[in-house]
């Protein structure tokens, strides 16, 4: 892999970095609520207040018109180029639940699911069931499946998420999604998109077989789904890269899988924004880099429900006072990707951002909104660059040339 230029002047010394990542904050505006979105529609005073003395502006999370995932959009966020770095998002969650994984093994990431008598998908998140009722699945699931020459790994996440583990002969990656990404169509066959994954694609599609026989009289949750079917790639770690000793703070086992795939270190924290923040402060003299990841904007725009992703981009300023109360050098505030209410789901619409510290510059602008960062100083720039910019405010990178 070619060392890129923030690499090569990545200097181990400098001011501390706050990433604060509002997962699919990004939005456009709503025909219903007044051509608002929900970030210009919520109260927030205390990013108001920081807004004036910074740089605002817009991320393109792959290229333009690309809808990126979850993993490739945290990439970019990292610095690194997520055309370049591919990563299963089964591995990601994964990591994210501490499971075991090995060279040459399969994860795959996994969700309950509704499905019909004729074997359609109805709802692709059954009703997002409690995580008491996920364990109980899960249970019955590990009971019933026997695949001989393998181990199968499962453990509950978080909803009706879980993730699955594969040991044993002959696996590699190259599989398409059991999931069809879409309520209204049938569960499908896993497939192998090159040759050396044809007897994985066989031992998935077994697996699932043996699981949703187990769980077919089940409600809501009688079907399981896999998809990002993924081995362990090879990847320079982020502290080495950027010289800096860096934290997550997540409670979704995926931002944790990346986190922990990418060598940050995982600090234990609560359920809730407070939560995080606090873990902040405690961890404050241990580290220079905190990624610090909020999930509930992503799940209600994901949902269409305009009034609950609002509130918590108001709750997300409401707690900002906590973090702030040891403010760091550098405060980023932006999103992995943007989740529309009008898309029901992730876009490829350009990310709101705003970098502040005492060098960023300050572009006067009233407000932390998607139509203010449309004409802040930072521009519209991908977001592989954004560490870049991150490091020069925090006096961590060298100057280019003599």
């Amino acid at each position: 892999m070619a060392v890129s230029l923030a690499e090569r002047l990545a200097m181990p010394a400098g001011g501390k970095i706050v990433l604060l990542v509002m997962d699919g904050v990004g939005d456009i505006p709503h025909p219903d609520f007044d051509e608002n979105t929900p970030l210009s529609a919520a109260r927030t005073p205390n990013m108001d207040a920081l807004a004036p003395t910074s740089a605002l502006g817009r991320l393109t999370p792959i290229v333009p018109g690309v809808i990126p995932g979850s993993g490739p959009g945290h990439l970019g966020l990292f610095g690194y180029d997520p055309l370049e770095h591919e990563i299963g998002r089964g591995v990601l969650e994964v990591l994210g639940l501490d499971m075991d994984l090995r060279a040459g093994n399969l994860a795959a990431r996994a969700n309950f699911a509704t499905r019909d008598a004729a074997g359609i998908i109805t709802d692709r998140r059954a009703g997002r069931i409690p995580t008491e009722t996920n364990v109980k699945l899960v249970e019955m699931i590990r009971s019933a499946v026997n695949i001989p020459g393998y181990e199968i790994e499962i453990k509950s996440g978080m909803g009706h998420r879980f993730a699955v583990v594969i040991r044993g002969e002959n696996l590699a990656d190259g599989l398409t999604d059991a999931d069809p990404h879409h309520d209204g169509e049938p569960l499908l066959e896993i497939k192998a998109t090159r040759p050396e994954a044809e007897n994985a694609a066989k031992i998935a599609n077994e697996l699932l077989a043996q699981a949703n026989a187990a769980i077919a009289k089940e409600h809501p949750a009688n079907t399981m789904m896999l998809r990002g079917l993924s081995c362990a790639p090879d990847i320079t770690p982020f502290g080495d890269r950027f010289k800096i000793n860096a934290c997550a703070i997540a409670t979704y086992p995926m931002y944790r899988g990346i986190a922990k795939l990418l060598g940050m270190s995982l600090v234990p924290t609560g359920e809730t924004i407070e939560d995080n923040f606090r873990t902040y402060l405690d961890a404050f003299e241990k580290y220079d880099y905190f990624f610090i990841h909020i999930k509930p904007t992503d799940a209600a725009g994901e949902d269409g429900d305009f009034p609950a992703k609002l509130a918590c981009i108001e709750q997300v300023d409401a707690a900002l006072p906590i973090l702030l109360e040891k403010k760091p050098d550098v405060l980023a505030i932006t999103g992995d990707h943007s989740t529309p209410i009008l898309c029901s789901g992730h876009s490829w619409h350009p990310i709101p951002a705003l970098v502040h510290s005492e060098i960023s510059g300050r572009d006067g602008l009233p407000r932390y909104t998607e139509a203010h960062c449309r004409v802040g100083s930072v521009g519209l720039m991908d977001s592989k660059h954004l560490m870049t910019v991150l490091l020069s405010n925090a006096k961590r990178l060298d100057k280019f040339g003599a």
